[in-house]
């Protein structure tokens, strides 16, 4: 019997969850990407009002823009004869992410059919509740705010079999959804891993901060 000290490799994924599809899109990264860019701008009081400690107010959780690049390579699956790589490549892949960005087609209908019925107020259908998993640690509530995806090869029935796809995200927080909202709870536990990772990353710091000279 052998045995490896490889650590078993966790991958990234996207999940859109969606009370009329009992199938949820979850859609694994086939290679974790190299980079992730994150971007966090605080909400802050801006000097509103007259209490000179406005300034360090925050008004809520920080707005954080995530952006990834993922590869999508269909090469393997193709060397073993996959059947649904072999019809459709990478297209299904693909679909999947671009989904997260359109509203159902039954939802679409109806609310043609209920325009043309004189309905005077239609309600924007709402988007899949997506997650962005990254590990254990990040399971975050997110709104796909941008999706690029650039077509590097295809197959002789022209379905793409090799493609990059540039995702941007914004994580939802607390300040966004309602408390009923799973994503609340959600980005609530997430800050709190957080909260327990600084505190991590903080013990034996202050020593080293200006020779010991006590700060507070």
């Amino acid at each position: 019997m052998t045995f490896t000290r490889t650590p078993r490799l966790l991958k990234g994924a996207i999940v859109g969850l969606d009370p009329l599809n009992p199938l949820a899109s979850v859609t694994v990264f086939q290679y974790n990407p190299d980079t992730m860019t994150r971007t966090l701008a605080a909400q802050t009081t801006d000097g509103e009002g007259s209490d000179r400690a406005e300034p360090m107010r925050i008004k809520g959780a920080a707005v954080e823009t995530i952006g990834i690049e993922v590869e999508v390579d269909a090469t393997d699956q193709l060397e073993r004869g996959d059947g649904v790589a072999v019809s459709m490549g990478v297209y299904p892949q693909l679909s999947a992410l671009e989904m997260l960005l359109y509203p159902k087609t039954a939802l679409v209908v109806a609310n043609t059919v209920l325009l043309a019925l004189g309905t005077i107020e239609i309600l924007p259908p709402t988007a899949p509740f997506t997650l962005f998993i990254w590990g254990p640690k990040r399971i975050l509530p997110v709104r796909i705010t941008g999706l690029t995806i650039t077509e590097e090869a295809h197959d002789p029935q022209l379905n793409p079999i090799r493609a990059r796809v540039s995702l941007q995200m914004r994580v939802l927080t607390y300040s966004d959804l309602p408390v009923t909202h799973p994503g609340y709870a959600m980005f609530l536990a997430h800050q709190a891993v957080k909260e327990a990772m600084a505190v991590v990353g903080s013990v034996g710091s202050l020593s080293a901060v200006a020779g010991g000279v006590p700060l507070l």
